[in-house]
């Protein structure tokens, strides 16, 4: 683990281009990259860090508002964590880690009480995400039990399901 001297913080004027290349890397396609860039111009980005070592931006979190509705009620507002990235050669580090861990710490601090996540279980089910699906809730995209919530407000969910509805940004990742 090389945590040395990383620093999390948020997103500023001109890391634009860092933050796209980190995503690009991570995924290994522009897809991801294209979501940031559209949902920070929409002004859909309720919160956005990176990790700095050095000058050098090597991880980015993003959290941006969803909606979850049934057919028979409004819906209700809650946030996605998705993308987060870390540069393929500093994934394993902990970088990654100490980005979600920041995010759901601003989410909370912010008094989101639901973070929604399409990841990999065996990540993020360390800070608290649980299948969605415990709670009669899906996404407008699948995902099994790789669609996952975390409740960051006890109570939160309760007699709440439905179905999570992304921003249109998402519509366009390839």
């Amino acid at each position: 683990m090389n945590m040395t001297n990383v620093t999390i913080r948020e997103e500023r004027q001109g890391d634009e281009a860092a933050i796209r290349r980190v995503n690009e890397a991570a995924f290994g396609r522009p897809g991801e990259a294209g979501v940031v860039d559209a949902l920070r111009a929409a002004g859909q980005a309720t919160l956005s860090f990176v990790a700095e070592q050095a000058g050098e931006i090597v991880g980015h979190i993003l959290f941006s508002p969803v909606e979850v509705r049934r057919e028979d009620d409004a819906g209700w507002r809650a946030v996605a964590l998705g993308p987060m990235a870390v540069l393929p050669g500093r994934q394993g580090e902990g970088i990654g880690s100490a980005l979600v861990r920041e995010g759901l710490a601003r989410c909370r601090a912010l008094g989101e009480a639901v973070v929604f996540v399409l990841g990999h279980p065996g990540f993020y089910t360390r800070y608290g995400f649980v299948p969605a699906s415990r709670y009669g809730i899906d996404s407008e995209y699948g995902g099994g039990d790789a669609f996952m919530v975390a409740v960051l407000e006890e109570g939160a969910l309760q007699g709440r399901q439905g179905a999570v509805f992304y921003a249109p940004a998402f519509r366009d990742v390839t």
